[in-house]
């Protein structure tokens, strides 16, 4: 590896800090380091960047004398399919799989007292995933997480296979016959299909911190001034196949913007599209300023939904000459499942001839998963 100056070193390693920080949603605290990373040197970005894909952030932690990030890889246990005690018709592959073989053969609810009761003892199976099957995926796991006993009866078939079929619908999927085919390849273990297919998530926004160094204007030809923009692109995804985008500058917190990312939101930087899942490419497609649109006809609300659909799809194009598309990459990291967006063309379409105009993105960042509670995840 290329000897990196000190300072650089430790530049960069801040820098990997606050990439980690945003990971985690902790975005207060991430552009305080990318800041501190930036006084440091200018073009922190670019260098860590370059050592991001040479494989070389370890090392640069270790010239810089602070430990590394993140954690060593552990080998994957081989995939053992094996049936569940709770219920005899799920079934359990993968990693999980291993694990439960290292059950004893009876497991029950467990006091920490052995002189307290435990009622959940005088409750039969059936009506604990009925109970289970109300809650979401983040409360199923919670519980399961209580003992033995509890994670067994949460791996019940029913319980997945309903945070399946409600999740993995177009355009999360092509078809539904297409699932069909998803659950076999997974031997119908639902629990695996929901946390390893590709999906988008709903309960949350995904965001990207973006920044950019400006030169300033000086008086004094010994001093430099620079400027550190920042600023941040939302992505809202809703299952009904539309998608909310918004670009906003460090004026407003995303502490402010997110409770408005709602689609009545009229906001310079807003546009509304559409998108779609094939694999782990999203395509986001016709992103339009709905403020830019003139308003419908008063008659036009006798028409039904579908009507008023097709006459605001005619209306945009008669009344646009361009729309926005998107293509990204969606990636699991070890804070969370499918919860990186990595955009790989952004690009300007001629609504009369269709012609693409691909834009530059010389400052875009990943965008990352932050999940918002009041927000349904199903």
């Amino acid at each position: 590896m290329t000897t990196i100056p000190p300072t650089l070193a430790s530049a960069i390693q801040i820098y990997a800090r606050a990439v980690q920080y945003e990971q985690q949603g902790q975005l207060d605290e991430a552009t305080k380091l990318y800041r501190q990373a930036f006084r440091m040197d200018s073009n922190v970005n670019r260098a860590y960047d370059r050592a991001e894909k040479a494989g070389q952030i370890k090392a640069v932690a270790a010239q810089a004398q602070v430990p590394p990030l993140g954690k060593g890889h552990h080998k994957v246990p081989t995939i053992l399919p094996i049936k569940t005690r709770a219920n005899a018709d799920s079934l359990i592959t993968g990693t999980l799989a291993t694990i439960l073989s290292s059950f004893p053969p009876s497991v029950d609810f467990e006091p920490e007292d052995e002189k307290e009761k435990v009622h959940l003892k005088k409750i039969p199976d059936e009506v604990l995933v009925g109970i289970l099957r109300c809650l979401d995926y983040v409360g199923v796991e919670r519980f399961a997480g209580v003992c033995k006993k509890g994670r067994l009866v949460s791996l019940d078939s029913a319980i997945w296979r309903d945070f399946v079929q409600t999740i993995y619908k177009p355009p999360q999927i092509p078809d539904e016959v297409y699932l069909d085919g998803v659950v076999e390849d997974y031997m119908y273990d639902y629990r695996r299909v929901f946390v390893e297919q590709p999906r988008i998530r709903f309960d949350g926004v995904y965001i990207a911190v973006c920044h950019y160094v400006r030169r300033g204007l000086s008086q004094d030809a010994w001093v430099n001034i620079s400027h550190l923009i920042t600023y941040h692109r939302y992505l809202r995804f809703f299952p009904n196949g539309q998608v909310l985008s918004l670009l906003a500058n460090e004026e407003m917190e995303p502490q402010q913007v997110i409770p408005l990312l709602k689609p009545s939101l009229r906001k310079k930087g807003f546009s509304i599209g559409s998108w779609a899942l094939s694999g782990t490419t999203v395509y986001i497609t016709d992103l339009v300023d709905p403020s830019s649109l003139p308003p419908l006809p008063s008659h036009s609300h006798s028409h039904s939904h579908h009507h008023n659909h097709i006459h605001n799809t005619d209306r945009e194009r008669r009344t646009l000459r361009y729309v926005f598309q998107m293509t990204l990459t969606l990636r699991s990291r070890p804070m969370g499942r499918w919860n990186k967006l990595e955009i790989n063309a952004y690009e300007t379409v001629d609504i009369e001839d269709g012609e693409v105009c691909a834009l530059p993105l010389k400052h875009e960042r990943p965008f990352w998963f932050s999940k918002v509670r009041s927000w349904a995840g199903v």
